[in-house]
C-alpha cells in the first residue's frame, strides 16, 4: 500500500466521517450531558463497533450481509427501531441545566458501559455500514500485500479519524450547553433528537438496490 493511497485513503475516509450521523449526535449529546470525558466512553464504544465492522469486511461477513436479505432486513430494523428509540428519548429529555452548572454540585451520569454500549449498538446495527465498509474498503488494498495489515492500517486510521471528529463534537456540545441554558438546551434536545428519528426513517426505507 503507498503513501498516495494511504492519503486518499485518509482523505475519502474524513469526507464521509465529518458528514453527521448518528455516533457523532450521540457523541455531541454526550459531551452536552456528561461533558468531553465522560462522551469517550461513547467514542471507545463507536470505535470498537467500526473495528468490529472492518474486521467483518476483511473475513467476508460483509459479503454474507449483502447476499442474504433475511439478515439485512433484521439488522436494519433493529438499527432503525433503536435509533428511533432514541431520538425519542432525546426529544423528551428534561432541558433543564445539569446540576453542576446549576451549582448543585456534580452531574449524575449513566456508567462508561452504558454510554459505550449505546453507542456501539448505533454503530453496529446500521447494516448500511458495513455495506460502504464492503465496497469502499478494498478499493485501497493490494491484494498482493499481505491483507491483514493493510486492514489493520486502515482500521487504525480509521479509528483515529473517529476520534477525532466526536471529540470535536463532544466539545461543541460542552460548549453549548454553556452557552445556551435551559431555553436553548431544550432546542439542542429537539433538534438531535429529531435528526436521530430522521436517520431512523431513512435506514428503515433504506433498499440495497436502489439506484
Amino acid at each position: 500500500m503507498s503513501a498516495a493511497t494511504l492519503l486518499l485513503f485518509v482523505l475519502a475516509s474524513a469526507a464521509t466521517i465529518l458528514t453527521p450521523g448518528p455516533t457523532m449526535l450521540l457523541a455531541m449529546d454526550n459531551g452536552s450531558r456528561h461533558g468531553v470525558r465522560a462522551a469517550g466512553w461513547g467514542m471507545a464504544g463507536a470505535v470498537l463497533a467500526d473495528l468490529a465492522l472492518i474486521g467483518a469486511v476483511a473475513s467476508g461477513l460483509g459479503v454474507l450481509l449483502a447476499a442474504s436479505e433475511t439478515a439485512f432486513q433484521a439488522v436494519k430494523w433493529a438499527g432503525a427501531a433503536y435509533l428511533a428509540y432514541l431520538g425519542w428519548k432525546m426529544l423528551r429529555a428534561d432541558a433543564a441545566l445539569p446540576p453542576a452548572l446549576a451549582g448543585q454540585g456534580p452531574a449524575p451520569r449513566p456508567s462508561g458501559l452504558a454510554l459505550g454500549s449505546r453507542s456501539f449498538l448505533v454503530a453496529i446495527t446500521n447494516p448500511k455500514a458495513l455495506l460502504f465498509m464492503s465496497a469502499f474498503l478494498p478499493q485501497f488494498i493490494d491484494p498482493r500485500a499481505p491483507l491483514l495489515a493493510q486492514y489493520a492500517t486502515l482500521a487504525a486510521i480509521m479509528a483515529a479519524l473517529n476520534v477525532a471528529v466526536m471529540t470535536a463534537y463532544a466539545a461543541l456540545g460542552a460548549r453549548l450547553v454553556r452557552a445556551l441554558r435551559a431555553g436553548g438546551l431544550r432546542w439542542l434536545n429537539r433538534l438531535c433528537g429529531g435528526a436521530m428519528i430522521v436517520l431512523a426513517a431513512t435506514l428503515a426505507l433504506y433498499r440495497r438496490n436502489a439506484p
